[in-house]
């Protein structure tokens, strides 16, 4: 029974230091700070457009969005058709040089012609309330991810 005992205590110690010396063998890539890092070119952090915004209905105010966020016409948020959810761009209007960052946290617009929806708050400090529409320059800032376009910080 001792002997048995020894013999799977030997066993378990064996296996245990091969796993070990596996990991220790590769430690896979090492993660340094993300100030330290490279910058890698990533196309759609370069990513820039002009078209036509509106801005978001009343009726969506506090309902929820396909990211799972409440509306709030309060806040800087917008809808985008293809941008990941998190992602903050910056919006232009063409007509005044008025600026604002927003986050996406939808999908829209489902309108023809028309690139971004933005909030009441971020229509209302682009100058667009009254016209309901305008022609706008999108700039990703932050994807989603996290990845950063030091060019439009």
């Amino acid at each position: 029974m001792k002997q048995r005992t020894l013999r799977l205590v030997f066993v378990i110690l064996v296996l245990f230091t091969q796993q070990c010396v596996m990991y220790t063998d590769n430690p896979g890539p090492v993660d340094e700070p993300y100030s330290e890092r490279p910058y890698e070119y990533d196309e759609r952090v370069h990513y820039e457009e002009e078209g036509l915004a509106s801005f978001m209905a009343d009726e969506m105010q506090k309902k929820r969005t396909a990211s799972g966020v409440i509306f709030n016409l309060r806040q800087l948020v917008a809808a985008h058709p293809h941008l990941p959810f998190g992602t903050v761009v910056k919006v232009t209007n063409l007509s005044n040089n008025k600026s604002v960052k927003v986050t996406i946290i939808d999908v829209g617009p489902f309108v023809k012609d028309r690139i971004i929806d933005v909030s009441f708050e971020a229509a209302k400090q682009l100058g667009f309330i009254e016209d309901g529409t305008t022609m706008v320059r999108v700039n990703v800032v932050r994807l989603g991810d996290g990845t950063v376009n030091p060019e439009v910080l």
